[in-house]
């Protein structure tokens, strides 16, 4: 029986109908397409027959496979071959959404790009994902997270200032791409409501990069200087995301505000410094950021990280302990959130994921299938897409499907 939000009336599973093929890898591609499911919708995962490039990079890549691909049927078609051409079309025409972040002219060259599909197909949405989109001269290129941090400017204020530029520690692009993909797909829905007719959707690596850095743009292109590492800290306030040590870890803390820094300063008994000629504003602070540093620091380091957070939140003044993974996981907040959902497959496979970022109501969280095994599901999808035992036997036989 399907699950009601009863406190906005809807349904918990809002794309329940709709009908999704991801030809993507990875997880830009995949992950907006997991999003799709999370929300209801029929997702089904078009892999080669040696599967998704992600399962053959290690650990890691496994984990990518668990982590954007729950929820969703897989087939594994040779896509060369004319008959593996002709059963890919057959979901197409199925389809209200096809997704796809492969190389640069794959899609096209196999005859299943945006026109082709769409001229087919008008009511089809298709989004493409890209490293660095279609129209400028790097359209070619491949893209991975990494070139699209180090191309949109991330790279050159991520990390010390006398270090070389860093990364970020996950592939925050790839993700972001995910979910921005994923509400592009959702408002097309909502339009072709209205239109009858699909849309052909594009985002790229560095654009969803750039797209992060939105109020850092905003400051440059108002003629702010060009942004440089700094590390911890804002270049503009302070403090402000200022990495403090405790006694036993880091905390970080923004008090900026005038108000803030001097209920900051009434918190930790040391009043004074609201009127020290160094500290007295904002432009102040700045200017002697290294002074102030030393004074958070003889403020703060006795307290436990705990303590910190604890005192300053009941006073209304932002900060939070740097935790490692397992900290997070044990936080009774993220305990609580709901976030934390246990995915189950065939064969007793279970784990536990993260779920969406979101909730719809009172609706429960969404706990999909864990991911499939590549070509789990291609008799199923074969099948219903209209194939009778025999053709898929023949297909298996000949090599099309695995």
């Amino acid at each position: 029986m399907e699950t009601t939000n009863k406190q906005a009336g809807v349904p918990a599973a809002p794309l329940k109908g709709v009908r999704v093929l991801d030809l993507g890898q990875y997880i830009a591609g995949p992950g907006a397409a997991m999003v799709l499911a999370e929300l209801g919708a029929s997702v089904i995962k078009v892999e080669p027959l040696t599967g998704d490039q992600a399962r053959h990079i290690g650990r890691y890549g496994e984990s990518m496979i668990r982590a954007y691909n729950r929820g969703k049927q897989s087939i594994a078609l040779d896509l060369k071959s004319e008959a593996g051409l002709e059963a890919v079309w057959r979901l197409i025409a199925r389809s209200d959404v096809v997704i796809q972040n492969l190389r640069p002219g794959v899609v096209d060259k196999l005859g299943l790009g945006p026109a082709a599909v769409r001229g087919r197909f008008p009511r089809v949405i298709y989004l493409s994902i890209a490293g660095f989109g279609s129209r400028g001269p790097s359209r070619l290129r491949p893209g991975y997270d990494i070139a699209a941090q180090a191309e949109s400017g991330l790279m050159s204020l991520t990390g010390e200032p006398d270090r070389p530029p860093q990364k970020v520690g996950v592939p925050i692009i790839d993700a972001a791409a995910a979910h921005l993909g994923a509400q592009a797909v959702l408002a097309a829905l909502y339009g072709r409501e209205r239109s009858g007719v699909g849309e052909t959707l594009e985002t790229s690596l560095l654009e969803v990069a750039m797209h992060l850095q939105a109020a850092t743009w905003a400051d440059y292109l108002a003629g702010a200087p060009e942004p440089t590492r700094m590390g911890d800290g804002q270049p503009n306030n302070a403090p402000a995301a200022e990495v403090v040590p405790t006694r036993d870890g880091h905390i970080v803390l923004s008090a900026y505000a005038d108000e803030h820094w001097a209920r900051f300063c009434r918190v930790v008994g040391r009043e004074a410094l609201v009127a020290d000629p160094r500290f007295a504003t904002n432009a102040l602070r700045v200017a002697n950021r290294a002074d102030l540093r030393r004074v958070l620091c003889e403020c703060l380091s006795a307290l436990s990280s705990e303590e910190c957070v604890q005192l300053l939140g009941r006073n209304q003044i932002v900060a939070g302990a740097v935790r490692s993974y397992g900290q997070v996981l044990a936080s009774p907040d993220i305990q609580r959130s709901g976030l934390l959902v246990e995915a189950v497959g065939d064969a007793g496979q279970r784990y536990q994921a993260l779920g969406l970022p979101y909730r719809l109501g009172d609706a429960p969280q969404a706990a999909p299938f864990a991911a499939p095994r590549c070509g789990a599901d291609s008799d199923a999808v074969l099948a219903e897409a209209g194939y009778a035992a025999d053709d898929i036997a023949r297909l298996r036989r000949d090599g099309v499907v695995a």
